[in-house]
């Protein structure tokens, strides 16, 4: 959704229309408040496949999501026949897709002429030279599937990546810089003394308490998104957990001397662009987000481990050392690349 905003502004900026915007959800995720003011055109929301999370709360169970969605393949099927209705009524000069399944459902089921171009970190899992974490090769291959089926017939495939790649026009992917919001493009950065956290899956709470109570001196804040939470909970002093808000974490994001995640891509764009080191704590069974913690490891700037044990963490902070002025700059090549791309021939 973040990467959305961004390249709305981006398209706005060059005197382009956003004529309406389509959103996946699930009934277990609510779409922040954020995204409808910041995205400005009408929004559209339908129900995407989504995970199925394990009793933890702390990752995902695979096997069981793909049984859960087979289920309601009618319910799916349905849904790209009225989202092929609205692309059709709009008639837009481009569809973009950001790795949404039932968008590329779209495409394989139904005829329409009006180009797709998919947007997403995940497009690089296509790239031959990608580094995939060993073994695991049926999650690696149901990940590269489930990515090709998001892009049916899509005319180009744009993949974020940390790191300058070579394109491989064969197949219709091209490498692209991280999309980033202008708020944090222009934020100030400032050196604080707490660790800046979100987690995607509140699970994960646990270990985060647990780690404060041997380490109550180091000062915690933590983003995450659990609908039952008060906006702001103290847990104890110098642990405080926060409902997901985007300017108020940008500006904890300017001023934390560290970011710890569970491995999602934009939060960790950002946190290189402030040249803020980060630990990554990839969800249990989630293998794009191991894909993508390795992936950003080699890029060099974070560290990551497989429960949120931030002793290490600190000690990575205070001998970090990483040029953040090439991540920057290719940073700020991206209005000019994705406007080359999206409004050229095709």
């Amino acid at each position: 959704m973040t990467q959305a905003i961004a390249l709305a502004r981006i398209l706005r900026d060059s005197g382009h229309q956003i004529s309406r915007v389509l959103v996946g959800k699930s009934l277990s995720r609510d779409i922040p408040a954020f995204f409808y003011e910041k995205i400005c055109a009408p929004v559209e929301t339908f129900e995407s496949p989504h995970f199925v999370r394990d009793k933890t709360k702390k990752g995902i169970r695979i096997f069981a999501t793909i049984f859960c969605n087979l289920l309601k393949t009618p319910k799916f099927f349905a849904t790209t026949r009225r989202l092929k209705e609205i692309i059709e009524l709009e008639k837009p000069e481009r569809v973009i897709n950001f790795y949404d399944f039932l968008a590329g459902m779209v495409y394989r089921f139904h005829n329409t002429e009006i180009p797709l171009i998919c947007i997403g970190h995940q497009y690089l899992f296509l790239h031959p030279e990608f580094l995939f974490p060993k073994g695991r090769i049926i999650d690696r291959n149901l990940l590269k599937i489930n990515t090709r089926l998001t892009a049916s017939k899509a005319k180009l495939m744009l993949a974020l990546s940390y790191t300058d790649m070579p394109d491989v026009p064969n197949k219709r992917l091209i490498v692209v810089p991280p999309l980033l919001r202008q708020e944090v493009l222009s934020l100030e950065k400032k050196e604080g003394d707490y660790i800046l956290g979100y987690i995607l899956n509140d699970g994960y709470a646990g270990e985060i308490i647990k780690w404060h109570k041997s380490n109550p001196w180091q000062k915690l804040h933590f983003y995450w998104d659990n609908k039952e939470a008060e906006k702001v909970q103290n847990i104890s002093p110098g642990l405080t957990f926060h409902k997901i808000s985007d300017y108020k974490f940008i500006r904890h994001m300017a001023s934390c001397k560290g970011f710890a995640t569970t491995s999602g891509f934009e939060s960790i764009c950002e946190a290189m662009y402030l040249g803020k080191p980060v630990f990554m704590v990839p969800s249990y069974g989630h293998f794009e987000q191991e894909c993508n913690a390795l992936d950003a490891c080699h890029a060099g700037a974070v560290i990551f481990s497989n429960s949120f044990d931030l002793s290490g963490f600190e000690e990575f902070i205070r001998n970090h050392s990483f040029d953040y002025s090439i991540f920057r700059d290719r940073v700020s090549s991206a209005p000019d690349i994705f406007i080359r791309h999206l409004t050229g021939k095709i």
